[in-house]
């Protein structure tokens, strides 16, 4: 069977030149992607179940993932674009929520932190599949304070401090070996002594204008309903059609 499957593995990877096509072995049944589905068996969500406001709601939903121990329950793909609009997206860590919005870390000089330069806007989604559950928000980002940074990363292990001083993120290496050299270099450079923010590292905090709430149903008609911040600062609250 191993055997078979690093075949697959090798037939899939090589492109047939003379038909200048795509393997028929993406075709096969095993890898039938149009065929794999799932019915949804919840209850589904109602509008009289929702809180007035989203934040509650979706403290409500994550708490409930946190407490049924979901792996990783503060992942969420986060979508940035460039000012002419070629968007990218990327899995991070919910670092913090509260009724001013959404908080996570990262470092100010890669891919994201520049497309949110020139674009400080954001889309970010959470999926819990085992409740069959997602939520997707949108809306404008800030910079946190220093001090909420520094408290923040001060709260990391020391491995996770030198990390953020180690990696220019997003620029092309030649080779792991330079991480672990200038690794080494931090190492010695903080020995003993309190590690600094870097100046180049910090938070950022979505401050949502959208927010919906996704419940599987069965046949495909999911429960959606979106929340959208009026001028006075009160939430309109939609049901979609799924």
């Amino acid at each position: 069977m191993r055997k078979k499957v690093r075949r697959c593995a090798q037939l899939a990877s090589t492109f047939c030149r003379e038909q200048n096509r795509i393997p028929s072995i993406v075709k096969s049944p095993l890898l039938d992607v149009a065929a794999l589905r799932r019915e949804y068996e919840t209850e589904g969500l109602r509008r009289a179940d929702l809180a007035p406001d989203p934040m509650e709601q979706f403290s409500i939903w994550f708490t409930a993932a946190v407490k049924a121990e979901l792996p990783d329950a503060n992942a969420m793909s986060f979508a940035t674009a460039t000012a002419d609009g070629k968007p990218s997206v990327r899995v991070m860590l919910l670092k913090g929520f509260d009724e001013t919005g959404f908080v996570f870390f990262t470092n100010y000089l890669s891919a994201k932190g520049r497309e949110l330069d020139e674009n400080p806007r954001a889309g970010l989604a959470f999926y819990w599949v085992q409740f069959e559950r997602q939520i997707r928000i949108s809306g404008t980002v800030e910079k946190t304070s220093r001090k909420d940074s520094e408290r923040y990363f001060h709260s990391r292990p020391v491995g996770s401090q030198l990390g953020a001083w180690v990696s220019r993120q997003s620029e092309v290496i030649d080779a792991r070996r330079i991480l672990e050299a200038r690794l080494a270099e931090m190492t010695e450079r903080f020995a003993g002594r309190e590690i600094e923010l870097p100046p180049h590292w910090g938070g950022y905090r979505v401050r949502p204008e959208t927010i919906e709430f996704w419940q599987g149903r069965a046949n495909r008609l999911h429960d959606r309903f979106r929340y959208t911040r009026r001028a006075d600062g009160s939430w309109l609250i939609e049901r979609l059609a799924p």
